[in-house]
């Protein structure tokens, strides 16, 4: 992955640039969909990508790690043949859930401990283990701890 600066602005400071990936070009700043669970709700594919014309969509790592799940992702080849997105992909840590599923977590010394919301079943979250997950479903970006402090 490369980012390219294009211009600043003198006045302001804001910058474009350019963020190069394996799956394609990002130009920044960028309107980026969300696809929590792999897909942009509504919209279907074609229209992501002639209408809306998405450069990259953001995907969530708890719950693709749920659902569909590492083993799905994992024999499809990554979750862009999964959905048939061929442009680059974020993921986002899943750090929003350690405070908004607070009554299903259990904060550790090595992590996160949650309990899902579909089954109960209980998944330890380390950063190291956050990664190997963002690796195995593809991300061009992946978020580390994607949630800012007060």
């Amino acid at each position: 992955m490369r980012f390219t600066l294009q211009h600043t602005d003198e006045k302001t400071n804001a910058r474009a640039g350019l963020i190069t990936t394996a799956h394609g070009q990002i130009e920044t700043p960028i309107f980026m969909p969300v696809g929590t669970q792999g897909s942009v709700k509504a919209v279907h594919l074609q229209e992501l990508k002639d209408d809306i014309k998405a450069q990259i969509i953001l995907g969530n790592t708890y719950h693709l790690y749920l659902r569909p799940g590492l083993e799905v992702l994992e024999r499809a080849g990554g979750l862009h043949k999964f959905n048939g997105f061929d442009r680059p992909m974020l993921t986002d840590s899943g750090g929003f859930q350690v405070f908004s599923l607070a009554n299903i977590r259990k904060m550790r010394e090595d992590g996160v401990e949650f309990r899902s919301h579909i089954d109960g079943s209980k998944h330890l979250f380390t950063p190291e283990r956050v990664i190997d997950i963002e690796r195995t479903i593809g991300a061009d970006i992946m978020m580390a701890f994607d949630e800012c402090p007060p």
